[in-house]
């Protein structure tokens, strides 16, 4: 008799490996025998059949609610939206009563519902098999209900945020998929229309700049204000200031140090309201059709882009 092939991995290859498929975070909730609530993290979730409906589930045989499960008559599963990453910690730790002051509800059979999902799927536990060191579980959907949060995703031992992609962008050529183009792109197709409002007041985009700075923290020098917006300024930020000053957009004074800074009058603090609501509600109209998690997805890659330390 051959004995078996031997792979040519080993278990930590093998759990880096299945982390390059990202998958959703859900947890899935029943009640022991004694009627307390079971809870535990679970990323093997996946449907089977939409017909009849019927999703699954594993869990490892050593776990300390498996003979929950095995009982239990009914379980729910609960698709993690993406602000949940503390309620999958919460159900990721052993030895904790999980479901100590969280709001819940119950569902069908008593099972604990938990709120604030992007899906829940009630189920009736249909079967049960074998999976090696796991034992899966197979459910029928009696009941489900969903929202339009974005998903928790798991993908190579972290957490991220899901974003749709359009069919364009599965068609695009070079230029497309250039980043420096995608930006600059992006950049002047994003402050078109506020420019507009920009030139209508007669600001230049340095005072714009300079404006918002001061609106953010009033009292800043010359060289606080040249740091802060070295990126963004095209000329010398003392001339900004004395036009600004000129026009009584701003005032200046000799703090106790005896350095000259910068204050906001209240013209300059009408102009950059006025520019910073035309900023949001430009803003909004714009990812309008987005969703949040590809918004908070986006900021989050942009702040990490521009922290990266430039190369000398």
């Amino acid at each position: 008799m051959n004995a078996p092939d031997v792979p040519a991995f080993d278990r930590r290859e093998f759990r880096d490996a299945l982390g390059c498929f990202a998958t959703g975070v859900t947890v899935v909730t029943t009640r022991a025998a004694g009627g307390e609530p079971i809870g535990l993290t679970v990323n093997s979730f996946s449907s089977v059949s939409l017909q009849p409906p019927l999703v699954l589930w594993s869990l490892a045989r050593d776990a300390q609610s498996l003979p929950a499960f095995e009982q239990a008559a009914h379980w729910a599963v609960h698709v993690l939206a993406a602000r949940q990453e503390d309620l999958s910690a919460r159900f990721a730790a052993r030895g904790t009563d999980k479901f100590a002051g969280l709001a819940f509800d119950d569902g069908i059979g008593g099972q604990p519902l938990l709120r604030g999902c992007a899906a829940r799927f009630q189920c009736r536990s249909a079967f049960r098999y074998d999976g090696g060191d796991h034992v899966i579980f197979v459910g029928e959907v009696v009941a489900l209900d969903r929202s339009d949060s974005p998903p928790l995703v798991f993908h190579r031992g972290r957490y991220a945020v899901a974003g749709q992609k359009n069919a364009r962008d599965l068609e695009s050529g070079f230029a497309d998929d250039f980043l420096v183009y995608l930006l600059g792109r992006s950049h002047f197709h994003f402050f078109r229309d506020l420019k507009a409002h920009l030139r209508d007041a007669g600001i230049s985009d340095d005072e714009h700049f300079v404006l918002g700075a001061l609106m953010v923290r009033d009292g800043l020098g010359a060289s606080q204000l040249a740091t802060s917006l070295a990126d963004l300024l095209g000329g010398d930020v003392a001339a900004t200031l004395a036009g600004l000053v000129a026009r009584g957009y701003v005032v200046s004074e000799i703090a106790a140090d005896g350095t000259t800074i910068y204050r906001l009058a209240s013209a300059g603090r009408d102009c950059a309201l006025h520019f910073l609501a035309a900023a949001k509600a430009h803003e909004a109209h714009v990812t309008e059709r987005f969703g949040s998690g590809e918004i908070a997805s986006l900021k989050h890659a942009l702040r990490a882009l521009l922290s990266a330390k430039p190369r000398d």
